[in-house]
């Protein structure tokens, strides 16, 4: 499996490892989770321009540098993001790691996806034009709630795990839709061009 291949549904395979690999090959030691969520954010924020453009607005806003695979993959992560938003096909979903990882592993990366998201959110309505555009309030809840699991942490008390991996994909379900009720109200998925 290649990094350039995008994975449809609720999966992107080994991707988030991969991914994973090429952040610490380039000394970068930042969660794919939280690149992908600031690239969500970017978009969702209003942010438009192409590939070019998004990979240097990534960089500012994580303080990071991208070539490579890793920005081949970024890339890759932007078309997908884009398409499944478009034409009704609503199969987004957060670059988060499979589930054979240990819960609380899984809980920090989508704390970390969340924080990618607002940080992105955040550079794109500063720089955009739209800045003093009111946040329509579907928006403005989901971005609430992404603040709220930014915060998660990992509770070791004893709990029934399979209620909390219950707990875990419902969170995870509402993260998915809400990102993607942002990113549609900000016009992604419409005329948004691929390349």
């Amino acid at each position: 499996m290649s990094i350039l291949e995008p994975h449809p549904g609720d999966s992107f395979g080994g991707l988030f490892d991969e991914l994973a690999n090429s952040l610490l090959e380039q000394g970068e030691m930042l969660s794919p989770a939280e690149l992908h969520g600031c690239l969500c954010g970017l978009l969702g924020g209003g942010f438009r321009g192409g590939e070019e453009a998004l990979l240097a607005e990534l960089e500012q806003t994580l303080d990071l540098s991208l070539h490579g695979a890793l920005a081949d993959g970024v890339a890759t992560l932007r078309s997908a993001a884009i398409e499944s938003l478009g034409e009704g096909s609503f199969d987004f979903h957060p670059l988060l790691p499979e589930e054979e990882l240990e819960l609380s592993q899984r809980i920090e990366a989508m704390a970390q996806w969340c924080r990618g998201f607002l940080s992105g959110y955040a550079q794109a309505r500063v720089k955009s034009e739209g800045q003093g555009e009111a946040v329509l309030p579907d928006s403005a809840e989901a971005l609430r709630d992404f603040a709220a699991i930014a915060q998660a942490v990992e509770d070791d008390d004893e709990q029934d795990s399979n209620a909390e991996e219950d707990a875990y994909y419902e969170l995870l379900e509402y993260l998915r839709v809400a990102a993607m009720n942002v990113m549609l109200d900000a016009g992604v998925g419409g005329d948004e061009p691929v390349s």
